[in-house]
């Protein structure tokens, strides 16, 4: 909660992996929900291997695929062109990155399992 609060006044994106079905589906909808009451205007990002859409974060569908593919290198250019100041992203952290990519945005990779793996740049957080 204070990370969030913290952040007030700044601009911020909630990115959702929806590479695999395998998720914990309540969990997800719990942070999506918890997001729209802390900051309503959070923007939420759905992306596999590419961004399926951008909302914003008040009542979303949110669509998983069953393919496994994903990259985050669309959402974090996504963030840069957008001047998002806070990017949280929801992920196992199993996704491709070019790693020329220069990412202005401080990032926070929520892992919603209990294995939580050594992330490229960033902070990771278990949420789980």
């Amino acid at each position: 909660m204070g990370l969030l609060k913290d952040r007030k006044g700044k601009k911020i994106a909630l990115a959702i992996d929806t590479s695999t079905n395998q998720v914990r589906s309540v969990l997800i909808n719990n942070i999506i929900k918890f997001f729209g009451e802390m900051i309503p205007e959070t923007q939420l990002v759905q992306a596999d291997f590419k961004i399926r859409t951008i909302t914003p974060i008040q009542n979303p569908t949110i669509k998983y695929y069953t393919h496994g593919k994903s990259s985050y290198t669309e959402v974090l250019e996504w963030a840069d062109e957008e001047k998002i100041d806070t990017l949280f992203y929801i992920t196992d952290v199993t996704g491709y990155f070019y790693d020329e990519l220069d990412v202005k945005a401080e990032v926070f990779w929520l892992v919603p399992d209990d294995y939580v793996p050594k992330v490229p740049f960033g902070k990771a957080i278990k949420v789980a």
